[in-house]
């Protein structure tokens, strides 16, 4: 009877301890994922070993992690108005790049239609949906008003609607339609600009439903695509627009619509200057944007980003990149300093070298830079720079001024500047007995191996760009600190300088070998 009695009291209480035990293995469990989630690496940013650095991949580089740009999108390329790719991820992959295909919309109208055509909107443009410039079947504007609710707010109803009219003319039989011919046009100018993995199906890039059709394009023909549009000044004043309006004409009624560009840049990021933004399920989050500093445009192309901010922070981390690696290198760089009269004024200058007075056996002279303020502007992952010195041979006398040498500047393997090397001091040639005197002591110095005439003394160093441990964030950090190690050996002894030169000749210093919506 006690078993019996006890029973449904043990296991009550069985009952409840495992559901204690339960409860308890459940929340072990909920902290042990999220320990797990908090120590994970960002899954949203990432440098690949893979991604190149002006030809290069991060891992031939050498490259610190810090020292590369830190992306999110699957395909990615960063290149100039000169054709110079700085950086590419991927980025001969073909994808879906939704409504970055406006750009070549906004090409094909821009030279085969006049500013002031009439566009009228159809019933197909005004029912497309998605991205909408809000324009309504029969209204009427101009190709200006049109391309600006292409371009600046990504409107789906413009582009059909630009079809159709600069399609018109451009048609090659009379089975083609309007939209068909305005596409074989989009397909032509990407031939012509070099975009080989590329192809259009209709003029917005929707890629679902009825639009649902075979197209493509590369990260790479983005960028030539954007290039070549951004040489039309209208498309560029289009394009940097952060707000906008256009007039329609429906009915009898002049009708203004307000227009918000998606580009998050404008306005945010110094020099951007727009282009276009896109997304469906397939492309993803996409960008194509421009940045103008100085005169010289940048373009980031990013496709396939995980979030809508998150195209704009790699496109942003792409510009900063190569801005803040563009450096400014001052070529004289030495603790050391002489003194150098011209003209009777004494001038305080960097001593960057003694050179051999080959007249005599064991003389220099003291030499500068012919522009002791001269610098070069480098682009700081192409590698550290590196020097050659080579001399003349002094045989006379040497005047302030004259030439003594030439030192050229290297940065993975091409040389980027190059200084004359100009006497700081006078230093008269040996008489002729002193002359002679030289001779006989040379001829039995060489019988016997000896140097017959001084050794070079190097004060210039080219201080490390990037070394492979440095953390620095930016190039310029990194240099500073290298100019601040060489203040601190301001008083380096000759021999110093002679020995710094000789190791620096066979250390890194040397420049590396290899070193569901469109809109």
């Amino acid at each position: 009877m006690h078993n019996n009695v006890s029973l449904p009291v043990g296991s009550a209480c069985e009952r409840t301890g495992l559901r204690t035990r339960a409860l308890a293995c459940f929340w072990a469990l909920l902290c042990a994922l999220a320990l797990a989630v908090s120590l994970a690496p960002a899954a949203w940013a990432e440098v690949r070993s893979t991604d190149e650095l002006l030809g290069q991949t991060v891992e031939q580089r050498g490259l610190p992690a810090v020292a590369c740009p830190n992306v999110t999108a699957q395909y990615a390329l960063l290149m100039d108005d000169k054709g110079t790719v700085y950086f590419s991820r991927e980025a001969n992959e073909r994808t879906h790049i939704a409504s970055i295909t406006k750009v070549m919309t906004a090409i094909v109208a821009l030279e085969n239609a006049s500013l002031e055509d009439t566009v009228t909107v159809t019933a197909e443009a005004a029912q497309v949906g998605e991205s909408t410039a809000s324009l309504a079947a029969g209204d009427t504007l101009t190709m200006k008003a049109a391309l600006t609710g292409l371009m600046v707010s990504s409107g789906n109803d413009a582009a059909i609607a630009i079809a159709d009219t600069v399609g018109a003319a451009l048609k090659t039989s009379d089975d083609q339609s309007n939209n068909e011919a305005f596409v074989a046009a989009m397909n032509a100018k990407a031939a012509e600009l070099g975009m080989n993995d590329t192809l259009f199906a209709n003029p917005h890039g929707l890629d679902i439903g009825n639009y649902d059709n075979e197209m493509y394009s590369t990260a790479h023909d983005v960028a030539l695509m954007c290039q070549h549009a951004m040489e039309n000044e209208t498309f560029r004043d289009i394009v940097a627009q952060e707000k906008a309006q256009i007039t329609v004409k429906r009915g009898k009624e002049a009708l203004v619509i307000n227009l918000t560009s998606t580009d998050l840049l404008l306005g945010r990021y110094e020099g951007a200057c727009g282009i276009k933004t896109g997304y469906t399920e397939q492309a993803g989050q996409s960008f194509a944007g421009a940045c103008q500093r100085d005169g010289s445009y940048l373009y980031a192309i990013v496709l396939g980003a995980p979030s809508e901010n998150g195209r704009f922070e790699d496109a942003e981390a792409l510009f900063s990149w190569v801005y803040d690696n563009q450096i400014d290198y001052p070529l004289a760089h030495t603790s050391q300093t002489t003194t150098m009269t011209v003209d009777g004024t004494a001038t305080e200058v960097p001593l960057i070298a003694e050179v051999p007075f080959t007249a005599w056996p064991d003389k220099r002279v003291k030499a500068t830079f012919a522009d002791p303020a001269a610098s070069v502007e480098v682009f700081a992952p192409e590698g550290n720079v590196s020097q050659e010195f080579t001399y003349r041979e002094l045989n006379g006398s040497v005047s302030v001024g004259d030439v003594v040498g030439t030192v050229n500047f290297y940065q993975n393997n091409q040389v980027i500047a190059s200084q004359e090397l100009v006497a700081t001091e006078d230093a008269a040639a040996p008489d002729f007995l002193e002359g002679l005197g030289i001779w006989w002591d040379r001829l039995w110095q060489g019988l016997g191996g000896t140097a017959e005439v001084a050794d070079p003394l190097v004060y210039n160093e080219t201080p490390l760009i990037y070394s492979k441990s440095t953390t620095a964030p930016s190039a310029a950090e990194a240099l500073a600190a290298g100019d601040d190690q060489a203040d601190a050996g301001n008083d380096a002894t000759e021999d110093d300088a002679e020995n710094t030169a000789n190791e620096a000749d066979q250390s890194d210093n040397q420049a590396p070998a290899d070193a569901g919506e469109s809109n």
